[in-house]
């Protein structure tokens, strides 16, 4: 909990790990601290797990609760470590949270509850109640429309934001810029904003957020932490020279649907071992392996190398 105290340290790019699992389909905590100690020895600035691009409505509790710990250790508070802890159920989102809490992360991702197309009146309840759990433990707010249904308003979230100092801030994934623009209008310049959004990562910067939880982190975690910083640094020109070479990488992010193309990407690159994907999804078909292949090869600058000792092929 290094960084518990001040939320504002969890800044420049958190890489929103994908979850490996075995081509039999549990989960390969061997190949998930290998990606964290990666990620870590190629600028990234901290560490998610357990959002969208992490699968884990496919996981149980018990499932994602393990895996948070294998992340937690193996980073060892060298970065901040953010984990997704909602669920669909508030009973699950409650009992990961409190696991995470335990565990000492830095803060916990909340996503708005899918499926059930809750008000805005029925948002605010939901996350007042977690809220008030963990009085503690910074919250951040996870509004991503196209996997819930659900959007959350930029009015509920101030209210949230003025009523609950433990609701530090929100992850938009959402590709309406007027939304982000509308939550720092309600809430203050001093609200934390990061984005989910692979090509919206670099303008948010301009409107006043503290950083990125990119997909595209999973692949090119030097990039995307160069392109942070070198905004920070007052780089224009070169955090758009990397904001406009990755875009072949961010295409083939979403060949097919999320994670299933980057986790392809990762056992080529030998950094996990199978890139099996649970169901729903599906690994890549022909056609997308194709087209996956094609876009790698047109942003293969911007991919992040693994060296040997990263390679799971060779242990």
């Amino acid at each position: 909990m290094k960084f518990r105290s001040d939320p504002r340290q969890i800044k420049g790019s958190l890489a929103p790990l994908m979850t490996p699992f075995t081509a039999e389909g549990a989960v390969d905590h061997d190949s998930l601290a290998n990606m964290v100690q990666w990620q870590l020895a190629n600028g990234t600035n901290g560490i998610s797990l357990g959002g969208s691009t992490g699968e884990p409505s496919s996981q149980s509790v018990a499932e994602r609760i393990a895996a948070m710990k294998t992340v937690n250790d193996a980073i060892g508070d060298r970065v901040p470590f953010m984990p997704g802890t909602g669920s669909a159920k508030l009973d699950e989102t409650l009992e990961v949270t409190a696991a995470a809490q335990a565990m000492g992360v830095d803060a916990a991702l909340i996503i708005t509850p899918y499926y059930a197309r809750p008000t805005q009146e029925a948002l605010y309840q939901w996350y007042a109640t977690v809220a008030r759990e963990f009085p503690d433990l910074p919250l951040v707010a996870y509004n991503v429309p196209s996997r819930t249904a659900v959007e959350m308003a930029p009015e509920t979230f101030a209210r949230l934001y003025r009523d609950f100092d433990n609701i530090v801030g929100i992850k938009e994934t959402t590709k309406d810029f007027e939304h982000f623009s509308y939550v720092f209008h309600k809430c203050g310049k001093d609200v934390l904003m990061w984005s989910g959004i692979e090509l919206l990562c670099l303008p948010l910067l301009a409107l006043g957020g503290i950083g990125f939880i990119s997909a595209l982190a999973n692949i090119a975690p030097q990039a995307v932490s160069d392109m942070f910083w070198a905004y920070e640094e007052g780089n224009q020109e070169r955090a758009r020279e990397i904001h406009y070479g990755v875009h072949p990488l961010v295409d083939l992010l979403f060949v097919e649907t999320n994670p299933a193309p980057g986790k392809y990407v990762l056992e080529r690159m030998g950094l996990i071992k199978s890139g099996f994907v649970r169901p729903p999804l599906i690994t890549p078909t022909p056609g997308g392996i194709d087209k996956i292949e094609s876009l790698l090869a047109e942003g293969e600058k911007w991919i992040t190398p693994v060296l040997p000792e990263f390679d799971m092929r060779r242990k």
